[in-house]
């Protein structure tokens, strides 16, 4: 067993960690202190902190000026000749929603603009949804929705305007639980927009929009409300919505997964394969995941959309993935310190070879903290053949660094 298999033993699922998101605030209110002139000033005068009567007049016109590009100019320049001040911050204003530096969209703006890229998927094992990534047919969805068709299998693709049209699979990647099919004879299609998810913050407001429950089209908002989950997949049978027969289901094999954005905005079956968006209607992230204990509740995870493109790029162009192999069996870690157990190097792996030996404790991976086995194995599935990445593990008490080459998995 290594790194890009799942882990030996554990508590299994998916871990909650991560960075405790920004209490709210604002600047505390500062207001200028009207000083009186002392009748007569004593030869020599002292220095004036204050302002003159001009000086006053310019700062009251640079305020009316910032306020013409702040949109509030009639309450300034009304009052910024008082004696008291009134421009001040307002720290229970809120934060405007779904505006970006690049664009200013509502909510509704960006569902229009990014549903038209998001299909239904039908095939043998049910429904799902996908993303448009060329206009002429490529469609990016994860591997549970496709894997009953098969490579080579049938499967029809019901776009934003009612059309409909037979797909099939180019490749999928099971590791990652991500696919690629192509609907056949169109042309023209809107394709989406791809982001950045390297950018993403905890509180950005994003969209998902899928078929969730095979109701087609369907977009709920929310915010990311976690980023770095390791999500272990296939463990547990699948919910099904109402109407679906549980024969039809096929389970796909476990997997784990690294780096998957959690958000609070609802996902639900049929939701999978379907795009998470940010407020300039950019895709992020591949909707994939659902952690519930109630039918429609819970929250969402998808994987990043960096991760989706280079598995997409891969699968479009070979057909297959190639994955980074560090070479280690690893175990939760049962001390006071988090981490994941080394129970075995592989001889001649990148591990062996950057020194990592049996009873090591590997805390982190990059500048990410690892609290589990799983946290190791979804990251290794996220770094590519070649790439060289610092461990930080524990070995008799003294922590140590090491850059390891990562090789391609065989």
């Amino acid at each position: 067993m290594n790194a890009n298999e799942p882990r030996e033993q554990g508590t299994g699922g998916w871990s909650q960690f991560g960075a405790t998101p920004p209490a709210a605030g604002g600047f505390p209110r500062r207001d200028t202190i009207a000083m009186e002139v002392p009748p007569p000033p004593p030869p020599p005068p002292p220095a004036k902190h204050g302002l003159t009567v001009a000086q006053k007049a310019v700062a009251g016109l640079a305020l009316a000026a910032m306020a013409v590009g702040g949109g509030v100019v009639g309450a300034v320049v009304a009052t910024s000749f008082q004696s008291e001040p009134v421009a001040s911050s307002s720290p229970s204003a809120p934060s405007p929603v779904f505006k970006s530096a690049a664009d200013q969209l509502t909510v509704a703006e960006v569902a229009a603009k990014v549903q038209p890229s998001v299909v239904m998927i039908q095939g043998q094992s049910g429904e799902g949804s996908g993303v448009v990534l060329s206009e002429d047919g490529l469609i990016l969805t994860n591997n549970h929705v496709v894997v009953g068709a098969g490579q080579g299998g049938q499967m029809t693709v019901k776009f934003s305007d009612g059309k409909t049209a037979k797909a099939t699979v180019v490749g999928t990647d099971p590791a990652t639980d991500l696919g690629v099919i192509r609907a056949e004879g169109v042309s023209g299609l809107t394709k989406a927009t791809l982001g950045d998810s390297d950018q993403l913050k905890v509180g950005d407001p994003v969209l998902a929009i899928g078929s969730p429950l095979g109701l087609d089209g369907s977009v709920t908002a929310g915010i990311v409300s976690a980023l770095d989950r390791t999500l272990n997949l296939g463990d547990d049978q699948p919910q099904v919505p109402p109407g679906w027969g549980q024969q039809q289901q096929q389970q796909s094999a476990p997997t784990t997964i690294g780096g998957a954005i959690q958000t609070d905005a609802s996902i639900n079956p049929g939701n999978s394969g379907g795009a998470l968006v940010n407020a300039a209607g950019q895709l992020i992230g591949i909707n994939t995941a659902i952690a519930s204990q109630a039918q429609g509740g819970g929250v969402g995870f998808a994987i990043p959309v960096n991760t989706a493109k280079q598995v997409a790029d891969q699968l479009i162009s070979t057909g297959k993935v190639t994955h980074a192999f560090l070479g280690v069996s690893v175990t939760d870690a049962t001390g006071d310190v988090p981490g994941a157990l080394i129970r075995q190097v592989t001889a001649g792996s990148p591990a062996e070879q950057a020194g990592l030996k049996e009873g090591d404790l590997i805390t982190k991976i990059g500048d990410k903290a690892v609290d589990g086995g799983d946290t190791v194995v979804g990251q290794v599935r996220g770094f590519k053949p070649g790439q060289e990445v610092k461990i930080t593990y524990m070995r008799d008490g003294a922590t140590h660094e090491v850059g390891v080459t990562l090789s391609e998995n065989k």
